[in-house]
């Protein structure tokens, strides 16, 4: 290996070092506990280091957001939309929240942080870098309406009131669970999957929604709204 493949080696070490340090103080401390001096201090490191690497600690959270994202997959992917074309319309919802769900199980750390901390900057402000986040909700919002046309949902249906439906109470099981606060003889995912059967349902039941849609040139990205922070 030449110096500068062992250089660049290095140098890619320290970034993952720096993204992982981030995001585990960012979770157990909070994002406004957290300075770049205490994330150097983890990987004993300068903190004038870490700003060769994340000008401020706003680009570490952007950096592991970005990361969070592709973790999560993007519903319009063409291999996750091959897949889901298989499937019947309501099939296909359930079946892009619940890898929502199954995320926040497989990476809590995360999903605590992109979902959770309401300190943590808002995406929208790299509106650009997280474009796809954005597509992602509107892929979510042409599902629902697919069931709509499909007579699979009442026309009365509003689309994006129904996103945010099925995305608090997925939200709420999530919160129980990385808080701990689930019974020793309740399962999580049980419960996920009955929240989402029964809002699937009371949807289809055409009952009445009173709550406002959700404008989609606001919110960058899928599902956030629900944490507050769009």
């Amino acid at each position: 290996m030449g110096i500068k493949e062992r250089q660049e080696r290095d140098r890619e070490s320290v970034h993952r070092s720096i993204l992982d340090a981030a995001r585990d103080l960012f979770v157990s401390e909070g994002y406004d506990n957290v300075s770049i001096r205490k994330i150097a201090e983890r990987i004993e490191y300068s903190p004038a280091a870490i700003y060769s690497y994340f000008p401020s600690k706003d680009d570490i959270f952007f950096a592991l957001a970005e990361e969070g994202f592709l973790l999560l997959g993007d519903p319009a992917s063409p291999e996750r939309h091959q897949r889901l074309k298989t499937l019947e319309p309501l099939e296909r919802i359930r079946a892009i929240f619940w890898r929502w769900y199954e995320f926040s199980r497989q990476y809590p750390q995360y999903f605590e942080l992109m979902f959770m901390d309401r300190s943590v900057p808002r995406i929208s402000r790299e509106y650009e870098r997280f474009a796809f986040a954005r597509e992602t909700k509107r892929h979510l919002i042409a599902e629902i309406e697919r069931c709509i046309e499909a007579k699979v949902f009442p026309p009365t249906v509003k689309p994006g009131v129904a996103m945010r439906l099925l995305t608090v109470g997925l939200l709420g099981v999530v919160g129980l669970t990385l808080s701990k606060r689930l019974g020793p003889n309740e399962d999580p995912d049980a419960l996920a999957s009955d929240v989402l059967d029964t809002t699937l349902a009371g949807l289809r039941s055409g009952i009445v929604l009173t709550s406002r849609g959700v404008d989609l040139e606001c919110a960058a990205e899928p599902m956030e709204k629900a944490k507050g922070v769009v």
